[in-house]
């Protein structure tokens, strides 16, 4: 599956750069020592962006294999089942 929509692409790069700089956020707070609350709460925030970039990304190539038709090259339900599995 590839993705077509470049709009979907391109908020999926900013929300993962995003979730980078989050990421880079939270091991500068473990190296400084900072308490476990804050650290766990800026790492939950980090899961989240992953996981919304992960449904975006789902979400595109379903809408992509119900509009290519059963005789064209969409992915197929199992296929889709199981990205959506891996996210869960």
């Amino acid at each position: 599956m590839q993705l077509e929509n470049a709009q979907v692409v391109g908020d999926v790069v900013k929300r993962l750069r995003r979730a980078e700089g989050q990421l880079a956020g939270v091991i500068r707070m473990l190296e400084a020592g900072r308490d476990c609350e804050d650290v766990v709460t800026q790492l939950a925030a980090v899961s989240r962006a992953l996981d919304k970039a992960g449904f975006a990304i789902i979400a595109t190539g379903l809408e992509q294999c119900i509009t290519a038709g059963p005789e064209g090259t969409g992915v197929d339900r199992a296929r889709l089942e199981k990205l959506f599995l891996s996210l869960a």
